[in-house]
């Protein structure tokens, strides 16, 4: 019988959670799993406890199998936004163990390593699949291989406390000339996060929009606008230094005015392993502590 493979990922994380990697290694050793671990990762897992030394290193996306049932992230949502860089296009299924705090991507918890991965080999658990982002630059080839954001590709002011124009075409039509400290072009997946703290509505995964989300408009009446995940955007950037600054989940980049963007949805998508005991609406109402009243606090 076929060993079952998967491949594990993370970036630095805090000490205090070294026994739960302990533990998770532990399991995996039990079930007899073949292991491929990114190789960053492991010098950092060396320098932290006793690792074991009969992993398989792989070093980037060109040379992570393809045949692994599928990659676990270690850490926090971050991890998880970073792991999309090592799978792509590939339709290799992303799962994540929450070592930071709100836990949005990374759905499992420490404490519940054993029972989730139990699932997850079982075949308990179903596919869902996020759309995502792709940006291009007009006169220059932005972030390499890497221009696909899960979450959000936002546009910020750059070395000024001036505001920036963003003149918006969606579709080949004006959208609006904003007037702001830049602008945030949302996934549902990335509803949650920056677009969420700058007044965005929540979407529902598999919806099939963006949201566009201005960050501190001059006028208050420009609200955030829910657009179809089919539309074009192109942007275009006035600033007085000349420049701003782009970011692309957790990629940036500082480009000159003279660059104007088009962003629409990615031609692939990235498939998240969700158990069945997830569920979106009781992860917002722990995460956002919907239907708590704190006055009982």
């Amino acid at each position: 019988m076929q060993r079952k493979s998967i491949a594990i990922y993370g970036r630095a994380f805090n000490s205090s959670v070294v026994p739960y990697v302990e533990q998770l290694f532990s399991y995996l050793k039990e079930k007899d799993v073949l292991i491929y671990i990114h190789s960053e990762f492991y010098d950092f897992l060396r320098l932290q406890f006793d690792c074991p030394d009969d992993f398989l290193l792989y070093y980037s996306h060109s040379d992570l199998p393809t045949n692994i049932l599928f990659l676990l992230s270690l850490g926090g949502d971050g991890s998880m936004l970073s792991a999309v860089s090592q799978v792509r296009d590939s339709g290799i299924p992303i799962a994540g163990i929450n070592f930071g705090r709100l836990g949005f991507l990374a759905s499992i918890h420490k404490s519940e390593i054993k029972k989730a991965l139990d699932d997850i080999f079982d075949g308990k658990y179903t596919l869902q699949a996020r759309d995502l982002l792709e940006v291009s630059g007009s006169d220059k080839k932005i972030f390499g291989q890497e221009n696909f954001a899960l979450n959000d590709i936002t546009v910020f002011r750059h070395d000024t406390s001036s505001m920036i124009t963003i003149n918006a075409v969606l579709n080949g039509e004006l959208l609006n000339s904003y007037w702001a400290d830049g602008i945030i072009i949302a996934t549902p997946t990335g509803s949650t996060a920056y677009s969420l703290s700058c007044g965005g509505p929540i979407i529902m995964p598999g919806s099939g929009n963006f949201v566009i989300t201005p960050i501190s408009p001059h006028n208050l009446n420009v609200r955030p606008i829910i657009i179809s995940a089919d539309s074009e955007l192109e942007l275009e950037i006035e600033s007085r230094t000349e420049k701003y600054i782009l970011s692309c989940d957790s990629k940036s980049e500082t480009l000159e005015t003279t660059t104007k963007l088009t962003i629409r949805r990615a031609p692939f998508r990235i498939n998240l392993i969700r158990l069945d005991s997830d569920s979106f609406f009781s992860t917002l109402r722990e995460k956002l502590l919907w239907g708590l009243d704190v006055r009982n606090y």
